[in-house]
């Protein structure tokens, strides 16, 4: 099982839910946009011949038109409200982020990390056969991203780069799995790549 640190970080889009070619909705929005625009058009010109002012009707509606654009198009640009006070954050957001319905990939790179380290504390063989795999992964990325080598295309540089502690961890498996403060170790030791 091959996986890269891009698709550890990276998760599918859900395709988009409802019909595609909806004819009935497609023109649900064109009279309520004539009725706002008539009546923005009716209460602007009434003011304007009110303080003496005179503009062309066509200028008047096209001025509105723009405007009701505009400001279509900063609503549909614009990130959704937050939650009500009573209402639960999505799991994963942080509070006062304006993005309430990502999915938070780094956490779903975390959890698919967890099940496997809980495993391997059970199953000393499973730490060999699936997290050492994975954790030598990062190293040849980190290493190839940071130094354009891998462990198998340059060895010994490969062995210099890493440090001893870290080559030996990586190329000569224990019999038992790492303690928490020890794998700690190794991943700062990744992480300072």
């Amino acid at each position: 099982m091959s996986t890269s640190i891009d698709e550890l970080l990276s998760f599918g889009e859900e395709p988009a839910d409802g019909p595609a070619d909806d004819r009935a909705g497609r023109w649900r929005w064109l009279p309520r946009l004539l009725g706002v625009t008539a009546a923005i058009v009716v209460v602007v010109l009434v003011v304007l011949r009110a303080v003496g002012l005179q503009l062309s009707l066509w200028i008047l509606v096209a001025g509105v038109l723009a405007v009701l654009a505009v400001r279509r198009v900063t609503r549909e640009l614009s990130p959704p409200p937050p939650p009500r006070a009573g209402g639960r954050a999505p799991a994963g957001e942080e509070p006062e982020t304006w993005n309430w319905g990502a999915r938070d990939a780094l956490g779903t790179a975390i959890n698919g990390w967890r099940v496997p380290l809980d495993w391997s504390a059970t199953r000393p063989e499973r730490f060999t056969k699936v997290i050492l795999p994975r954790i030598g992964e990062l190293a040849d990325e980190r290493l190839r991203q940071r130094h354009g080598i891998t462990r198998e295309s340059d060895p010994a540089r490969a062995r210099t780069v890493l440090g001893e502690r870290l080559w030996t961890f990586l190329d000569t498996p224990s019999r038992r799995p790492p303690t928490p403060r020890d794998l700690a170790a190794i991943v700062a030791e990744l992480e300072k790549l």
